[in-house]
């Protein structure tokens, strides 16, 4: 059963690690609610200074689960984002430090759930980036939000309707990422990094820096409520249930028609 492992090491770091079964990471509610809990857990032990969040297997995550998603309606859908919103609130609201230690795939709200880290450190052979569209989802739970603001409106455009993967060298060249570090240093530099931070820093300054520097994310998530009702309206419908179908089963989608506004001339 995927769960969340918490984990303190002797040098004030919390590991708050990913554990899933099968070949990747997919986040569901129980997953979701499980983060949740090992990042308040860390949040609230004064002997925590900084949390590292990683996975326990090659992959980081592979963003939410399909499967779980399809079977959700309007309100269900919404739940669910609700128990999302609540770890990336934490992610950016904690007054300690914390980064992100990317191994493999790392897309979707998998993805968003590393922008919304302080840092990141990733291993050469990743791969990051939001590929909603080809299922027919929305990115919404931070990518639409804080992709424009990272590299660019244009680059993050372009990342979003071709569903394209960064490497992980692309990825810093973009500003994604912060460190690149062959895969097996992963760990060790995020904790070096870490401690390099919490060992220099004056942790109210930090805790300041932190919460003025969420200006610009704070204005890109003001339409959060919106975003989370329009996405739970796009996975209530048959054209999302079939594109995950056909998705899940590797089979080839049928393009869709792109429609335009303006009203027929009668």
């Amino acid at each position: 059963m995927n769960h969340v492992l918490l984990e303190k090491s002797s040098n004030k770091i919390a590991w708050v690690k990913l554990v899933y079964q099968g070949k990747v990471c997919l986040l569901d509610t129980t997953l979701l609610k499980s983060l949740y809990e090992a990042l308040a857990k860390a949040d609230r032990d004064d002997e925590v200074q900084a949390v590292i969040l990683t996975s326990s297997g090659d992959d980081f995550c592979a963003g939410a689960n399909l499967k779980e998603l399809m079977e959700n309606d309007f309100e269900a859908g919404i739940l669910w984002q609700e128990a999302y919103m609540r770890v990336i609130t934490l992610l950016r609201d904690t007054g300690k430090l914390v980064v992100a230690a990317v191994k493999g795939n790392c897309v979707a709200a998998g993805h968003e759930l590393v922008m919304m880290c302080d840092l990141v450190v990733a291993g050469r052979s990743s791969k990051l980036g939001q590929p909603e569209i080809i299922v027919g989802s929305t990115a919404l739970g931070g990518g639409v939000q804080l992709l424009p603001l990272i590299v660019g409106e244009k680059r993050a455009r372009e990342l979003l309707f071709t569903a394209r993967l960064l490497t992980a060298e692309e990825a810093y060249q973009l500003g994604l990422v912060n460190r690149v570090v062959d895969d097996g240093d992963v760990e060790k530099e995020a904790e070096s990094l870490a401690m390099e931070i919490i060992e220099r820093s004056s942790p109210q300054a930090f805790r300041v820096m932190k919460s003025c520097s969420k200006f610009w994310t704070n204005l890109a998530m003001l339409n959060w409520q919106l975003a989370r009702d329009l996405t739970a309206l796009v996975w209530s419908t048959e054209e999302f249930k079939e594109r995950s179908v056909k998705f899940l089963e590797k089979e080839r989608i049928t393009p869709g028609r792109f429609l335009g506004v303006t009203p027929k001339e009668d």
